[in-house]
Parts: C-alpha cells; sequence; structure tokens
C-alpha cells in the first residue's frame, strides 16, 4: 500500500503515518518543517500545502517511486479560537489557504495516482467544531465547513474513477494543536458530547482505518463525526 499523509510531523498526521508504516505500507509525508520520523518505508518533504508548485513536485516523487497512491490522508491544518471581532482577515485567509486550498490542492494532484489503485482512498481530517458550532472559532469552524462540502462534491466527482472520498471530524484529542485551545473551550466541547471525553489517538485511526479497508467500497461522501 502506498499512502500519502500531509501534516505528518506531529499529532493527528505522525500518528496516521506511523500506523500505516506498522502495517507494512510505504509512506509519504509532508509538513513546513523537517520530521524526526526515521523509517526505511518513510520519505518526508518539507512543503506548506498551499504552494501549488510544491504540491505537485511532492506527488510527482511518489509517481516516480511507486506509480501509484493507494490513500491520503489530508491532515495539514491551522486552527484558531478567536472572537469574530478579534479576527484579523489575515487569519481567516491563512484558514482558508491551508484548511481548503491546501487539501483541494492535495487531492487533486493525487487523484491522478490514485485513478491507478484498485481501492483509491481521500480521508480528509475535519473537525466537531462544525456541527457544534463553537463560539470563538467561526472562522476555524468556516474554513473546516468549507473543506467538508469540498470533499463532499468531490466524491461525487471522483466516483467513477473508483475513488472514495470521506472525512473524519475529531473532537479535541491530546495534541500540540489541542493544547493552544484554552482549556475553558475544551471544557465547552467536551460538555456538550454524548460521551464525556477527549478523543485518542486510536479513536481517529479506527474511523481511518474504516474508510480505507477494501470494504467500504460503497461508501463515500460521508462525514463521521467523534
Amino acid at each position: 500500500m502506498i499512502v500519502a499523509v500531509t501534516g505528518s510531523r506531529r499529532g493527528i498526521g505522525r500518528a496516521v503515518a506511523e500506523h500505516f508504516l506498522a502495517a507494512g505500507a510505504w509512506v509519504h509525508g509532508c509538513s513546513r518543517e523537517p520530521s524526526d520520523l526515521v523509517h526505511e518505508r518513510y520519505v518526508h518533504a518539507c512543503l506548506d500545502v498551499g504552494d501549488e508548485r510544491a504540491v505537485k513536485d511532492f506527488f510527482r516523487v511518489i509517481r516516480k517511486q511507486h506509480e501509484r497512491l493507494d490513500v491520503l490522508v489530508n491532515n495539514a491544518g491551522l486552527a484558531t479560537m478567536n472572537h469574530v471581532l478579534m479576527t484579523p482577515r489575515e487569519t481567516l485567509a491563512r484558514l482558508l489557504d491551508v484548511n481548503v486550498v491546501g487539501a483541494f490542492l492535495c487531492s487533486r494532484e493525487a487523484v491522478k495516482l490514485l485513478k491507478k489503485s484498485e481501492h483509491g482512498r481521500i480521508v480528509t481530517l475535519s473537525s466537531i467544531a462544525v456541527p457544534l458550532r463553537l463560539p470563538g472559532a467561526a472562522a476555524y469552524a468556516a474554513s473546516k465547513a468549507a473543506l467538508e462540502h469540498l470533499m463532499q462534491t468531490m466524491s461525487k466527482e471522483l466516483a467513477p474513477l473508483g475513488i472514495t472520498v470521506n472525512t473524519v471530524g475529531p473532537t479535541p484529542i491530546p495534541t500540540a494543536l489541542a493544547r493552544s485551545v484554552p482549556k475553558e473551550a475544551l471544557d465547552l466541547v467536551i460538555e456538550q458530547q454524548t460521551i464525556k471525553r477527549m478523543g485518542t489517538m486510536d479513536d481517529v485511526l479506527n474511523a481511518v482505518d474504516f474508510f480505507v479497508r477494501p470494504g467500504s467500497d460503497f461508501i463515500t461522501g460521508q462525514t463521521l463525526y467523534l
């Protein structure tokens, strides 16, 4: 299996990369900074997913080495917690550039290789902030809502190519990104959940595995909130 994971230096992306490596896959990861993940089947690239030329180069390397791709995990993303009155235009633009434009560019380039796979898969990370409409997360939730709509529409366009497109929307899990969110905001999220705890990496990996496995060929255009 050949897997591409964006934002693989740490957090969920790192866990996803290590998970597929443990399963015997070749993994190509990327982030804006170098990674300390060392494995004979892991290749890392430093890039910004909003940089179209860099994204094309990333997938060009995969094509030269493997000629195909089986799974793309769109994980790279930014998050902010700011009242709308305290959110600069630049913050919104950066959120959209990474969370939406970045996922669009990576998906578009990945499709050229995924269509050569027997079970092409795109799995994208969103957030529980979308359905909960969290105060203080207007810009972030808006970017993730746009991302979900992009993936749902893309699922219809790519179905004829045998590629499924699904989204996982985790609740906060213990990562550096979550630690940047004020405790009161995290408490507000957990209080609205049916199961009142933070999520775990295993929760997310279980959902990713569900969408990736061959038996999920008939499941596409879905968002699974954790």
